[in-house]
């Protein structure tokens, strides 16, 4: 288990968890490595390869966070809180009902966040909603762990949202 890594059966509150923390930073705290990392010590690489963690790093920059934008957003004293306010999974995502999942213990969840960015220099905070797709690999998947769910995947980019 990775520090603050939900130990769940519960996929959709381990989706919801990860949403969570893949929008949640302060630079006041933090590196921009120490965020990258946290989320980055859930992933579980599958055997088949289908989810290196090139992948990860694509995802996690669509968030709108890279190493360039967090130096200058810790100029800033900038920070960013994130909250789930509804996930939809499986069965009530249509791209899931049209394609299901390959195998028994694999779940999407769609979560959305609400987001807002904050800063100690600029009193103004800017909110905004977005939404989160989530791959979470639970028994009796046989790539899952006995007694927890493990993020497998998330999607940030516009395209390739599951709806």
């Amino acid at each position: 288990m990775a520090p603050g890594e939900p130990r769940t059966l519960d996929f959709k509150k381990y989706a919801e968890a990860t949403a969570e923390a893949l929008y949640t930073w302060d630079s006041r705290t933090s590196t921009y490595t120490q965020v990258y990392a946290h989320v980055r010590s859930w992933w579980v690489v599958l055997a088949d390869g289908s989810n290196p963690l090139t992948v990860y790093t694509d995802e996690f920059e669509g968030t709108g966070i890279n190493a360039a934008a967090f130096a200058q957003l810790t100029a800033y004293k900038a920070y960013r809180t994130a909250t789930a306010v509804q996930a939809s999974c499986d069965g009530q995502l249509a791209q899931v009902r049209d394609h299901p999942a390959p195998w028994k213990g694999l779940h999407v969840c769609t979560v959305t966040l609400d987001v807002t960015d904050r800063s100690t220099t600029d009193p103004h905070a800017t909110p905004y909603s977005v939404p989160v797709s989530v791959m979470v690999n639970c028994p009796p998947a046989a790539t899952a762990p006995a007694h927890r769910c493990v993020l497998v995947g998330f999607t940030t980019t516009a395209s390739r949202i599951v709806y």
